[in-house]
């Protein structure tokens, strides 16, 4: 049973951290478009701003995937200069 306990907690603490970005992104979105519309009084093109949106997205995302990475190449490295065995 113990066993499980990380796998789950890692599991859920990803989808928090998920969603919480998710809607993160959303909530700066929604308040420059509303301040954009203020200041041009006019809307931009739909495609552009899902373009623009998508890339934000894309590049938070990248920089997630890639800290990740790092934290568990650093992990696995400090793991293997104390001489901690591996699974």
């Amino acid at each position: 049973m113990m066993d499980w306990i990380p796998i789950v907690f890692w599991t859920f603490k990803v989808l928090v951290l998920g969603t919480s970005m998710f809607f993160a992104i959303k909530w700066h979105y929604d308040q420059g478009k509303k301040e954009r519309e203020k200041e041009m009084g006019r809307k931009m093109e739909k495609e552009e701003e899902m373009r623009a949106v998508l890339r934000a997205g894309g590049k938070v995302a990248a920089v997630f995937v890639l800290s990740l990475l790092g934290l568990l190449l650093f992990t696995f490295g400090l793991a293997r200069m104390l001489g901690l065995p591996f699974p």
